[in-house]
């Protein structure tokens, strides 16, 4: 009777008695080799699908029917450890735009908090302050755009940090010019 003639029935009748008889003995076994649960069902799951195909073979009653499940899943682990050994690294995808390393609302909130610091201290202190930081000019740049020398504008920034630093930490120290 060949694979084709065989009637489904009892092809499936076969496995459920190989799995009631063998399964628990086959599923430790392909637990031992492979170290991985999940693995060792999807061995036993493959080793019932073949024994399904050659169910006139198990069935003839050539050898013993354990002896075949067993060898038959440790040549399927053997088969997955050499498919993995060959098999390159997999690479997760590229994306276009780098991942977010973190959460864009603190620094949002920051900018928010030194907006509101700013429009507290004096309009020569912020002038200066937006110059440097914010437009990233030079002293000599900030100067020339301002109209004032270079040293008004070293000491109005330092006096300016100190106002907002002072307007940040909600202090109402007051900041000599």
């Amino acid at each position: 009777m060949g694979e084709t003639d065989r009637r489904p029935e009892t092809g499936e009748a076969l496995i459920r008695s190989l799995y009631a008889e063998h399964g628990r003995s086959l599923l430790a076994y392909a637990t031992r080799l492979t170290g991985d649960r999940a693995a060792a069902e999807d061995v036993v799951q493959e080793t019932l699908v073949r024994a399904w195909k050659h169910a006139d073979d198990l069935v003839d009653g050539k050898g013993s029917v354990r002896g075949w499940l067993l060898t038959v899943a440790r040549n399927l682990v053997t088969d997955r450890a050499r498919a993995r050994a060959v098999r390159p690294a997999e690479v997760a995808e590229v994306e276009d735009r780098p991942p977010v390393e973190r959460d864009h609302s603190e620094s949002v909130v920051n900018t928010m908090v030194v907006l509101d610091a700013l429009d507290q201290v004096s309009p020569e202190h912020r002038e200066v302050l937006v110059q440097l930081y914010y437009r990233g000019r030079s002293v000599t740049e900030a100067a020339t755009e301002l109209g004032i020398p270079p040293g008004t504008v070293k000491s109005r920034s330092y006096y300016a940090l100190r106002a907002l630093r002072a307007v940040m930490a909600g202090s109402e120290a007051e900041v000599a010019r």
